[in-house]
């Protein structure tokens, strides 16, 4: 992934980027296929939603951070992880910004993804940030395709080339070394974990009306399952997050369902969906109860994706589903 990250002004050398203090030149960064021009180091950066949050605190970078958005749904999560710089973090919009709302903060860089801020909708899109004289650095897990569907990498691979490039773009690459490598010792255990003879089934469960919510083999769950033990019901939908029938759940009868906690559906609501719905409410995982109920910053991709695979490990052992692996968990994030 480091070859990915290219100085461009003959002024700056990589060395030169571990101080994020004093503006060095221009890197070249290849960003969804595209190589584009990111200041070495930022020094304004303007990120939205909990799991890009989450990725400039891994490295360290909140000085950096100008301001954010999204936030208030992971805050308790992020500082359990990361402590009360997530108290310092400026947060401007409690949702997803407006054009306006970032342009006022006059940032060097912006880091959202498509459906994870950047929208043609509200006009604020890679295209007219650039206008605007701001470098966009785009979520490699919702990177699109020449098909318009989102997804180009598997999603560790998509982590690991944020990291990277977030950290040579905040001059902080020392840092995204660490924090990636950490990521791939705890992968590396969780993949030597014994086997189940059948890998147990496993839904995830975003949120529901008269479709439901879920993630196909780009997201971040196929991943986070995978790592675990489990199969994801939805590894043939080539996306990432994506809606599907209800039908889908029916057919999959799975082993157990994972909820993606945030609102504006309670863990409970969704749960009281499951029981009421025909043809649902006998599927095994339903009966049984076999309920996961994890944040929203740790579905998505970012680097608590980690923290999600332990868990998730940790409770497929409590059901008898995988074998037990002696691997404890970090942290315990599940919400009741």
């Amino acid at each position: 992934m480091r070859a990915a990250v290219a100085v461009l002004a003959a002024t700056a050398a990589l060395a030169a980027c571990s101080s994020p203090r004093a503006a060095t030149g221009h890197l070249a960064v290849r960003n969804c296929g595209v190589e584009q021009k990111f200041p070495s180091p930022a020094q304004r950066v303007f990120v939205n939603d909990g799991n890009l949050i989450s990725m400039v605190l891994a490295l360290g970078a909140q000085d950096q951070t100008v301001a954010v958005s999204s936030l208030k749904r992971d805050a308790d999560t992020l500082r359990k992880h990361y402590g009360d710089s997530v108290d310092t973090l400026n947060s401007v919009a409690p949702d997803y910004p407006s054009r306006e709302t970032v342009l006022a903060q006059r940032p060097d860089v912006m880091v959202a993804g498509w459906n994870y801020g950047y929208s043609e909708a509200a006009n604020l899109t890679p295209d007219s940030l650039r206008a605007a004289g701001v470098a966009p650095y785009v979520l490699t897990e919702s990177c699109r395709r020449p098909d318009g569907e989102r997804g180009v990498v598997d999603a560790w691979t998509a982590l690991r080339t944020d990291l990277t490039a977030l950290g040579a773009i905040t001059g902080r690459t020392d840092r995204a070394t660490r924090v990636t490598g950490e990521i791939d010792r705890r992968l590396a255990a969780l993949q030597a974990a014994p086997a189940a003879a059948k890998r147990p089934t496993v839904f995830v469960f975003d949120s529901a009306s008269d479709t439901v919510m879920s993630s196909g083999k780009f997201g971040a769950p196929q991943a986070i399952l995978d790592a675990a033990g489990a199969r994801n019901a939805l590894d043939d939908v080539a996306d990432t997050w994506t809606k599907v029938s209800w039908e889908r759940i029916a057919a999959a009868d799975p082993d157990a369902l994972v909820f993606v906690d945030y609102p504006p559906q309670t863990f409970q609501q969704k749960v009281d969906l499951l029981r009421a719905k025909p043809g649902i409410q006998n599927l095994r995982a339903v009966t049984e109860g076999r309920f996961l109920n994890l944040p929203y910053a740790l579905w998505t991709s970012g680097p608590l994706n980690i923290d999600a695979a332990e868990q998730v490990r940790a409770q497929l052992e409590r059901w008898n589903l995988v074998p037990a692996s002696g691997i404890r968990p970090a942290s315990d994030d599940t919400v009741r």
